[in-house]
């Protein structure tokens, strides 16, 4: 856990007991990072910053749907950011935020223990490292938030465009298989599917979150309401853009899937017109070869007759399902 003083002179680093004396201070604001949740996070929270009970269970727990809540002394939004695991599974990153007026609290919620501390915390590391580099002169809170908002968008765009650019060669594929396995490519297509549905429906829950605190005019300031309206737009064009890749991962999808199933429709009609040729000449056999009918030796005139009728029906067969276009 991790404090820091804003100021136009950059981010101090503080001691999480001196919250209490920076939170009287003039001239800047708190910044306080929770890379993981714990008792100690949650006394400060409680004590210092007037957390609600809700928003401090919230931060504890996991939770899979972004939301936005409005207080008297703050707004608590949480937002989520994917990042592409082994085997096609996307972990959710989540990330809770309490802006205030004179603090920012950052809490990275519950992650998987395969996925790295600095994968977790990239958003926020990204933000301190350009205070740090003077390349970002933050003014307020919101300032801080909205700019870890943008670095948000960007990752979830980023995980579109990783899609985007593995899409030609899977095409490619689609176009040129042989059908042979057609598993394995189409278990690819389906989880590349996966990772660009999870990052749209996130994209899309983060546009709705921020257009609802654009709203909140009795808890959020003018500035706050400004910079949400701009990050609704930021995850809006981030969620049309995975709109287009998606139409054409289906597209693909869609073709492969067609020429599978009528390569297969075409090989059930050949197999079905070798079945009615051979059923004739299978049920003449059959008779003949029951046990009620014995021949004491071969009678060679009825043999070449029964072989000629057997044979007769089967070209007869064939024609027929040759006019019908069977093959």
């Amino acid at each position: 856990m991790d404090a820091w003083w804003v100021s136009d002179a950059g981010l101090e680093e503080h001691d999480v007991r001196e919250v209490d004396d920076l939170l009287r201070r003039d001239g800047g604001f708190v910044w306080l990072d929770v890379p993981e949740f714990d008792d100690e996070a949650e006394a400060l929270l409680s004590e210092h910053f007037n957390a609600h009970p809700l928003v401090v269970k919230a931060c504890r727990e996991r939770n899979f749907v972004p939301s936005v809540h409005g207080y008297e002394h703050h707004t608590f939004v949480i937002v989520h950011t994917p990042l592409a695991g082994e085997g096609g599974h996307v972990h959710m990153l989540e990330l809770d935020q309490l802006v205030g007026r004179r603090y920012l609290v950052t809490v990275h919620g519950p992650r998987n223990p395969a996925v790295s501390l600095m994968d977790a915390t990239e958003e926020t590391r990204t933000v301190q490292e350009r205070i740090r580099a003077g390349r970002f002169r933050p003014g307020s809170p919101s300032e801080v938030s909205y700019a870890i908002g943008s670095a948000v968008a960007r990752r979830q765009s980023a995980a579109v465009k990783d899609v985007a650019s593995r899409l030609p060669a899977l095409e490619m594929r689609v176009m040129g298989s042989d059908f042979h396995q057609p598993e394995e490519l189409l278990e690819e297509l389906f989880l590349l599917r996966h990772e660009l549905l999870i990052s749209r429906t996130q994209a899309g829950q983060a546009h709705e979150i921020y257009g609802r605190l654009a709203s909140l005019e009795r808890f959020a300031t003018e500035e706050s309401q400004r910079h949400a309206r701009d990050l609704s737009e930021q995850f809006d064009r981030v969620r049309s853009l995975a709109d287009g890749e998606s139409q054409f991962l289906f597209g693909v999808i869609e073709l492969y899937q067609t020429r599978v199933t009528t390569k297969m429709t075409v090989a059930m009609e050949r197999l079905a017109v070798i079945a009615a040729i051979t059923l004739p000449v299978t049920a003449i056999a059959s008779i003949y070869g029951m046990n009620v009918i014995v021949n004491g030796s071969t009678h060679w005139v009825q043999l070449v007759i029964v072989l000629a009728v057997m044979a007769s029906i089967s070209l007869w067969l064939l024609r027929w399902a040759r006019r019908q276009g069977w093959w």
